[in-house]
């Protein structure tokens, strides 16, 4: 293997085979590097300066990512609310997550098994070559062909069965349930699958490349700084092949974007050493940018540092006429709408020589935090100067919320809500070319105008500034005409940003569990013998495989109990006395205290942590106490100390009677040490309830008082000469097991014997603590007989913690406890004689006594009551006010649908008369058509019968004219026949013609008088045809109108008025 030395770890087969699921290492790094082609120590200086730069820089801090929204920030300054209720921005959210000593964090989500590992000694680091690895590493032949080779003179570590599945855009690139989403699809769609080489180098200036496996040509690279999260797919899914990993891409906040690369490999064991792979990369990587901040933190120019104390105060219009000062509360000031505001910023410089303001450029206000220079709102000035002393230079300025700009600082905010805004001023200084700004960020809570505060605090917002100067550069010109030394701005950086870029290192995902990469190395303090007690949290707890056996009994044991989780496999108890196996720990814990759907207990978990709790002062003061030497939990304000104090305090709201106590506290950091913290809460939960644990901490402690006296008569019973030492110096129990009951054994002894016992805790329940406190005792009876009083609470104080930081010690301790037999029936039996013990002392007890220690427990009972009874006053405000708010929104709301329906009842009338009026001329209309039709039929009857008769008529005459014609014809011929025989007839005819026509006959009176009537009944049948024509036309025009009613009508049904008003009728 590359770069791997006798101490490096290599991933086992049997190890990689059962190793589970969303093992996942994580590292935060700036996305606005730009990247390069090639790489060389110059430009590795240059990213780590940009990557150092961009921690402070307002226009590049907001890449980071809030984990409890689950999305990636686009840049823009809104005010971020925290669990707590406090306006964080995103990059605080997660800038120091994670300050661990440079291991990459693998952790276990729904699934039992984690990546695990053991260490080969003497791996030669000389060796190249497939042959060569499969030889050092023994069992290589499990490995998908993972050879290193040198390219472009670095080494890289080859994975040449791998096929790239493709990548997605996402929005969250460090949350799991998308990269496991996005696995999924691209497995289930790989049609643009690719068999590739993956090249890892060994060192962090390399890059991942991806190398396309049949051209040889590479199809990609990969930064390390720019590699944000890696994650494999579950052990029992059809992804156990796959893994994935996201990266950024983009120059800035606004082009920043983010990719998740899948990966599937041709065997499942060979993802563990892929991912064993990047884990050595981020460590290197961890101590690289861990030195370079401790380089880029001191101070180049002291010569030329200046530091200034700059407060703010705020000031709101009073009925008076002026201002009064806004209290603070909690470290947020308690701002009132619609008021106008007065901002007085006083600046004091507390260090080297004298630097004078000239004068203010300008004040600036915005709501938000990080805010662009561009996004800042000038305000009016009202004055500006030094005071009578000289010392302090200061700003006043007024600035109206009712503005447009400042809406978010004028809306009244919810309860344990906060808001950030940002104040700035412009001061030009002698000597300074330029003005600098000075930026400060306040927390506020908006009230309704007409607030009332009973209780005032005028703590000013204080935040010191760093500034360094260097000189300036001035042309021949200037220098002939400026006499003093001039300056530039070299930087400007808050004290806070400061602490912030110092505290940089790896920074984790929360839903992991926090375990891989939490470690504590061992301290040359844990193993001296001197005098002082061991410090809580110490010890090394190795994930190494050393029971390869014990690890396939719980493989196994843990499928059944998955498939059944309503039943505890029979061989549990078992495998918890042998030890739960550090990388399955948090899972089995979940399993045993019966969590492991817990989804209701998360929810309230998430609503909890936005509750202020009257304890959380003394939580947060207690937070730097509890384990101390371990690296998660040791730096102020660091994601341990955070994590932890938001669950303490979720905790002392869920449960108002027990609160909060401080033996709590280190148990809880043990729960976190091995899972997230929603997870951790709902086992903390359980461990109180369904285990009553809780009960020691509640009335008087009067159950923790029971099992002292358990305890004693069981080490009567079982070490009667250690008993009667104990009885002879008057030593008793609560001298010397407090913490073991009230903390479970986690405040003092290592963490290998703290973890163990809460194995066999939650396995078989609170007689455990029992168990081990006389194992305690019984490996420790030679030493505690030796000594007298003093020595013996020395003892238990320093000593007894100590005698099992080796393994070995506390397995031989633990191996006492599993055989010490303890019976619940004795237990009973100790408990009647220690109410009898106490009944009888109370009846010994004088009267006044027992009244005034009962008076003093109701006194507290009823400041508890009357605690609770100004929240619930306070919701019950609150409801009230809400649900009137929603009853006259309701009132409204019915107001006006009663108008509605009144006007919709109205419009359904006049539809309704518009269609009985329109239903009855139809009426009308239908009957005179059926009347018109019957007369128009009848006369139509009539004129068909004349005309019937008018044609026989006709016909008649017709014929009789052409038989008179015919006849006449014939006698004309028989007459001219007649006349040409006869040459006197012939003769008198041609004289009759050359006369002239003969005069006429008398016309005869019949002849005449039917030719009249001819044409009279010709006439009337003229008539008669005309009006039969109008007639027709009439029938068709009543038609026409009645096909156009029967279409209105049709029309007005199928109106939206008609289906308006038919739901009515």
């Amino acid at each position: 293997m590359a770069n791997l030395g006798p101490n490096d770890e290599v991933i086992d087969d049997a190890a990689s085979t059962s190793s589970s699921t969303s093992s996942e290492y994580c590292i935060v790094s700036n996305p606005n590097t730009p990247r390069r082609s090639s790489v060389n120590s110059d430009q590795i200086a240059a990213d780590m300066s940009e990557l150092l730069a961009g921690l402070t820089d307002p226009s590049t801090e907001d890449w980071e990512f809030d984990q409890q929204s689950d999305s990636a920030s686009d840049g823009r300054s809104t005010p971020i609310l925290d669990e707590d209720g406090r306006v964080l921005s995103q990059s605080e959210s997660e800038e120091e997550m994670g300050n661990q000593s440079g291991d990459a964090n693998v952790a276990s989500d729904d699934s039992y098994l984690k990546a695990i590992s053991r260490s080969e000694p003497n791996i030669n680091q000389s060796v190249i070559g497939q042959s060569a690895t499969e030889a050092s590493i023994g069992h290589a032949h499990s490995m998908t062909n993972v050879q290193p080779v040198a390219k472009s003179d670095q080494e890289f570590t080859v994975f040449d069965g791998v096929t790239y599945l493709g990548a997605a855009a996402v929005n969250a690139p460090r949350s799991e349930a998308e990269i496991i989403r996005n696995m999924t699809i691209l497995n289930d769609h790989n049609t643009m699958a690719m068999p590739i080489k993956l090249m890892i180098p060994s060192t962090v200036e390399g890059d991942v490349r991806l190398v396309d496996r049949n051209s040889e040509s590479e199809i990609g690279s990969f930064k390390i700084p720019r590699i944000l999260f890696c994650t494999r797919g579950a052990i029992e899914s059809a992804e156990r092949n796959c893994f994935a990993f996201t990266s950024s891409h983009g120059d800035n906040a606004e082009s920043t974007m983010f990719q998740c690369h899948v990966f599937r490999c041709d065997l499942s064991d060979a993802v563990g050493k892929i991912l064993f792979c990047f884990k050595q990369l981020f460590s290197k990587f961890t101590r690289k940018l861990s030195n370079s901040v401790l380089t880029s933190s001191t101070d180049k120019y002291i010569d030329n540092l200046f530091t200034f104390e700059v407060t703010l105060e705020i000031k709101e219009e009073d009925s008076k006429g002026g201002f009064s000062s806004c209290p603070v509360d909690n470290g947020a000031f308690k701002l009132r709408c619609d008021l106008v505001k007065s901002l007085t910023v006083t600046l004091v410089q507390t260090s080297n020589r004298e630097l004078r303001a000239e004068r203010c450029f300008g004040m600036l206000v915005s709501p938000g935090r990080n805010i662009k220079n561009s996004d800042m709102h000038l305000i009016e000035m009202t004055s500006m100067g030094y005071d009578h002393s000289f010392r302090s230079y200061s700003v006043n300025g007024q600035w109206d919320p009712a503005i447009d700009h400042f809406e978010v600082l004028n809306d009244e905010t919810p309860k344990d809500m906060r808001v950030f805004m940002t104040i700035a001023v412009d001061l030009v200084f002698v000597g300074i070319r330029e003005p600098v700004r000075f930026t400060m960020e306040a927390r506020a809570r908006i009230f309704p105008k007409n607030e009332r505060f009973w209780y005032f605090s005028k703590k000013q917002a204080k935040e010191s500034f760093f500034m360094h100067l260097k000189p300036a550069k001035l042309s021949e010109e200037d220098s002939q005409h400026i006499t003093e030394q001039q300056f530039e701005l070299e930087s400007l950086m808050s004290a806070t940003a400061r602490e912030r870029k110092k505290s940089l290192t790896l920074a984790f995902s929360k839903t992991n569990a926090y375990i891989d990469g939490i470690k504590t190395p061992t301290n040359e303090d844990e193993e001296s013998d001197d005098e002082s007690p061991m410090v809580s949290g110490s010890g090394h707890v190795t994930k190494d495989i050393t029971d390869e056996e014990l690890v396939k009994d719980w493989d196994e044991t843990l499928k059944k109990w998955n498939a059944n989780l309503a039943t505890r496999p029979k061989l549990v108890p078992a495998l918890c006395k042998r030890g739960i196996p550090e990388a399955l720990r948090g899972a089995v814990w979940q399993l045993l205290a019966g969590c492991q759907h817990s989804e209701e207990l998360v929810e309230a978990y998430r609503i909890l942590i936005a509750k202020d709790s009257p304890v959380q002062d003394i939580i947060l003061r207690d937070m730097h106490r509890t384990f101390p030497a371990h690296d998660y939990f040791k730096d102020v304000g660091g994601v341990g100390q955070d994590v932890l104090y938001k669950l303490n305090k979720a905790y002392s709201v869920y449960d108002a009677e027990v609160g909060y106590c401080q033996g709590l506290s280190f148990l809880v950091a043990a729960l976190l040490l091995h899972m997230p913290e929603e997870q951790a809460f709902a086992v903390l939960v359980k461990i109180m309830f369904d285990y009553q644990l809780r009960n020691f901490y509640k009335d008087g402690f009067h159950d923790l008082q029971l099992r002292f006296y358990q305890l004693e008569r069981l080490l009567q019973h079982q070490v009667p000469d250690l008993y009667s030492h104990m009885l002879d110096m008057q030593l008793e129990a609560h001298m010397y097991a407090s913490q073991w009951f009230l903390s479970l054994f986690t405040a003092k002894f290592p963490l290998y014997l703290v973890y163990r016992i809460i194995d066999l805790f939650l396995c078989n329940g609170i007689n455990t603590i029992f168990n081990v406190a006389i194992a305690l005792l019984k490996d420790s009876r030679r030493e505690l007989l030796a000594l007298d009083f003093e020595g013996v609470l020395k003892f238990f104080r320093v000593t007894l913690p100590k005698k099992y930081r080796a393994e070995t010690a506390a397995n031989h301790l633990l191996d006492i406890a599993n055989r010490t037999k303890i019976q619940s029936r004795k237990l009973q039996k100790y408990e009647q004689e220690y109410l009898a013990i106490q009944a009888a002392q109370m009846k010994q007890e004088d009267p006044v006594d027992m009244f005034k220690r009962e008076n003093k427990r109701l006194i507290e009972t009823n400041m508890r009551l009357e605690q609770e009874n100004d929240g619930l006053a306070h919701e019950l405000v609150t409801s009230k006010v809400t649900l009137r708010s929603d009853l006259d929104s309701a009132e409204d709301s019915v107001e006006d649908l009663s108008k509605r329906l009144e006007i919709t009842t109205r419009a359904k009338l006049e539809a309704d008369e518009v269609v009985k009026r329109l239903s009855v001329e139809n009426s009308h209309l239908k009957e005179k058509y059926r009347t018109e039709v019957c007369t128009v039929e009848d006369k139509l009857k009539k004129s068909n019968e004349i005309i019937d008769q008018y044609k026989d008529i006709c016909n008649k005459m017709s014929d009789r004219n052409e038989k008179a014609t015919s006849m006449l014809k014939g006698d004309l011929e028989t007459c001219k026949d007649i006349i040409g025989r006869c040459a006197d007839c012939s003769k008198a005819l041609k004289k009759a013609a050359e006369n002239g026509p003969a005069p006429k006959p008398p016309i005869d009176q019949s002849v005449a008088s039917k030719d009249k009537k001819i044409r009279e009944l010709e006439l009337e049948l003229a008539r008669t045809k005309l009006a039969l024509v109008q007639v027709e036309c009439r029938s068709q025009e009543m038609s026409h109108e009645l096909t156009a009613t029967q279409t209105e009508l049709q029309t007005i049904k199928n109106s939206w008025w008609n289906k308006k008003i038919s739901p009515f009728r």
